[in-house]
């Protein structure tokens, strides 16, 4: 039996977030049908854009907005776009969301796309010259700073911290990248790559200052260092805090919904089973059986689309009533980053290999493929170079291939 529509077809959606995910959600809520209105509302005044670039080729050689900005399909010409504006509540038993200027918008259906925002550092020392990475904003004002010679620290060695160091090293900067953690990017690399992933900054110019954490920033009305917990004092230009990303859930409070890392959803993307509330991209926390069902976000662009296209039409059907796709969401996590002239591939889920890592083929300080494995089981690839074989380890991973080393 066709699922019972929750409202009728002209009633309205709601997308908190202008986000790529926010858009194609929107498309994908009118492919499933829905034909009232659609009414998405961002806090940037911008139309959605790519982000990725921000840390790589934008911040390097500057850029066009207008090439950033995603095309919406013909599916979404119709959308109102309310931007530069802030949902501050949700009363999901109501049906209603509350802006910034306290006004009210009813919904019949809601698609939570509100994304992460930047941490920052909680030490004392003046603001003037210490930036974040997520908007375009954000980078308009940390590129005008960087030129040839200015001493740029960089606070975290995750794929943001190395991917500005290396952008900064290119145009000249000095750097220096500080961490607790023992080799970059260490979460999820783990050591063995991490450690071959700093050898390759360190032989671009790049100074680590690992193990240790920032204290206080140094300086007048403008930082002019940055003093470790070891006691080093580095001279600082300017400072990159790339210290990870909190989900924007604030908004949800008071609803009796699971916020403690994102938000709670099923497989289908609906937030705590609710047929008219589904969420997105890398507010999303959801058990994916490709693994085994424990939910997890991941913070991986490309699986901001496939849930976005997922909780679209999860949406939609009940919207319209529309049998709904009953097929287990099984999408394979995977994203890239580029630093200096190398790219580095992951797919799959490294985490859950992190016990089990082994080089497959290559050379660590070449090209290299990195396997990452749980009872046996590839659970997630690294490559360094090797683009021809991208597609031969992504099908081991769908696979459920038990390996040693691939042949």
């Amino acid at each position: 039996m066709p699922a019972q529509p929750i409202s009728e077809p002209s009633g309205r959606c709601v997308v908190v977030g202008a986000s790529m995910g926010g858009l194609r959600a929107t498309e994908a809520v009118r492919k499933a049908g829905f034909t009232g209105e659609i009414v998405v509302v961002g806090d940037e005044p911008h139309m959605p854009y790519n982000r990725p670039p921000l840390s790589k080729e934008a911040l390097g050689s500057g850029f066009d907005l207008t090439k950033l900005t995603f095309q919406a399909s013909p599916r979404a010409k119709d959308v109102t776009w309310r931007l530069g504006e802030r949902v501050v509540a949700a009363d999901l038993n109501a049906r209603t969301v509350t802006f910034d200027s306290g006004d009210d918008l009813a919904w019949t259906g809601l698609v939570v796309a509100s994304g992460l925002r930047p941490r920052r550092l909680r030490i004392p020392g003046p603001r003037r010259g210490r930036h974040v990475i997520r908007t375009v904003e954000d980078v308009l004002r940390l590129r005008a700073g960087l030129s040839s010679g200015v001493r740029l620290v960089v606070v975290g060695a995750g794929f943001i911290g190395c991917e500005v160091a290396a952008t900064a090293r290119t145009l000249g900067a000095e750097v220096d990248v500080v961490a607790p953690e023992t080799v970059p990017v260490e979460r999820p690399l783990q050591r063995m790559l991490g450690a071959a992933l700093q050898r390759r900054h360190e032989a671009h110019g790049v100074r680590f200052h690992l193990g240790v954490v920032p204290v206080e920033v140094h300086g007048g009305e403008r930082g002019t260092s940055l003093l470790l917990s070891d006691g080093t004092v580095l001279p600082a230009d300017l400072v990159v805090e790339a210290v990870g990303c909190t989900p924007n859930t604030e908004w949800l409070d008071g609803n009796g919904l699971d916020l403690a890392d994102g938000v709670l959803c099923d497989n289908h993307l609906r937030v705590e089973g609710r047929p008219d509330v589904v969420a997105c991209g890398d507010i999303a926390r959801f058990p994916n059986p490709l693994f085994d069902g424990v939910p997890r976000r991941v913070e991986h662009w490309a699986m901001v689309t496939e849930t976005a296209r997922r909780a679209g039409r999860t949406l939609g059907d009940s919207l319209t009533g529309r049998a709904p796709d009953t097929a287990p969401f099984t999408p394979v996590p995977s994203f890239w980053s580029d630093q200096y002239d190398m790219r580095i591939q992951s797919f799959g889920s490294l985490d859950l290999g992190a016990g089990d890592v082994r080089v497959l083929e290559g050379d660590l300080d070449e090209e290299v493929a990195v396997g990452y494995h749980r009872d046996g089981r590839l659970t997630g690839v690294v490559l360094i170079g090797l683009r021809a074989q991208y597609m031969r380890y992504r099908a081991l991973i769908t696979e459920g291939t038990n390996v040693s080393v691939p042949r």
